[in-house]
């Protein structure tokens, strides 16, 4: 892999740790300050919902400016959002602290380019390989983010006051070291041809099925994840350091197969791999309704995962194959816009389904978000032999 690959899967580790720090401090915390126990995800869910909304605009000004001004820029910004979540912390402001998540947000839809710029770095063959090399960086993302809430925990009078100082320290190095990537937008040759219009982009059945593997992959992981930290630690009373455990192990199941998926996509194809990852969605919902023995929520989570990096990866391999280079920033934009919009209704809508329905209705309804998506996946790919024939 080129040095521009390797320098973004280390930035990629200190950068994401902002949201696996969230995952923990957002749902705790929240469920300290939140008015009512109904809105203890809140936070969670902004921080999404603020990555959704921004999204579009920033993979347009990345188009316009190069993408190593906006990641610097994102990383500046994370420095004083974690300051202003600390100081709502101190003033125990739950609103305060929404808002900081929701701010929180645009940063980490800045750093999930990071994947398309190590892409951007190598010729097309070897993408799905560099796609899954700086999905590595989550390895490290998903043991410090958690360490930065648990050892920042208790640092200063207020709880998490010191977690958030850390994670602008996070911040600021990440500035640093994205002075000496490669600006790979600079370097990509436009072609003349005119682009399509939006609605044959998006009627593709190549582009519907890298599309909903992302979404699907995204929303059910946000929805099932959000809602854990609070059902473990508030409701079923796990202390907070086997809730750790648990999303930390959760983080690295999602990153630790980027060590292999990449190849696996290339030696049997992207579809066994999207077949994998639903299965190991099916799993883990299985799983989680057997039982409420620690183990497993671990090994549910640790599955949950799995699917993840399986459907995801398959969706941003197939995406680059459903547009032209000239398209790239608005398919792009379009896919991330759906990723995170899908995912914002899940962290939004897993603390509303986690208190009226309870664990065991949450998964059911995760069951039938992942049947729709293989009938999709059915339709679609029936399609898409019929184009062929």
């Amino acid at each position: 892999m080129p040095k521009n690959v390797w320098l973004l899967t280390a930035i990629m580790a200190l950068a994401m740790s902002a949201s696996a720090m969230m995952v923990l401090v957002g749902g705790v915390l929240g469920a300290q300050l939140a008015p009512k126990s109904q809105l203890a995800t809140l936070p969670v869910a902004m921080m999404i919902v603020g990555t959704a909304s921004s999204i579009y605009l920033i993979t347009a000004y990345m188009r316009k400016v190069g993408r190593r001004r906006v990641f610097r820029m994102a990383s500046l910004a994370a420095v004083g959002i974690a300051a202003l979540a600390g100081w709502a912390a101190i003033q125990e402001s739950f609103f305060l602290f929404v808002f900081a998540s929701f701010l929180l947000g645009g940063c980490v839809a800045t750093f999930q380019q990071i994947r398309f710029a190590a892409m951007e770095s190598v010729p097309i063959e070897k993408a799905p390989q560099a796609a899954s090399t700086v999905l590595l960086g989550g390895l490290v993302a998903a043991i410090l983010g958690p360490e930065l809430a648990t050892r920042g925990r208790d640092l200063f009078e207020a709880d998490y006051v010191g977690s958030f100082l850390l994670l602008a320290a996070v911040a600021m190095m990440c500035f640093f070291l994205f002075s000496f990537i490669q600006d790979t937008v600079a370097n990509q040759v436009e072609h003349s041809e005119p682009q399509r219009p939006i609605a044959a982009i998006v009627k593709q059945p190549l582009f519907i099925i890298a599309v909903s593997c992302a979404v699907v992959g995204y929303a059910l992981m946000s929805f099932i994840m959000t809602a854990t930290p609070i059902h473990m630690h508030v409701i079923e009373q796990f202390s907070l350091e086997h809730t750790k455990w648990v999303i930390q192990s959760h983080i690295i199941a999602m990153f630790a197969p980027s060590l292999f998926s990449g190849l696996l996509i290339a030696r049997f194809g992207v579809n066994r791999i999207i077949v994998l990852g639903l299965g190991a969605y099916a799993l883990t919902i299985a799983l989680a309704i057997s039982g409420s023995e620690w183990l497993n929520y671990w090994s549910a989570l640790v599955l949950l995962g799995l699917g993840w990096n399986l459907l995801f990866l398959s969706g941003t391999v197939l995406l680059p194959q459903s547009h032209r280079p000239e398209e790239r920033f608005r398919v792009q934009g379009m896919n991330e816009l759906a990723v995170f919009g899908s995912q914002a209704v899940a962290a939004l809508s897993a603390g509303v389904a986690l208190y009226y329905l309870g664990w065991r209705g949450l998964m059911m309804v995760s069951m039938v978000i992942l049947i729709g998506q293989v009938l999709l996946l059915i339709s679609q790919g029936y399609r898409a032999r019929q184009n062929v024939t």
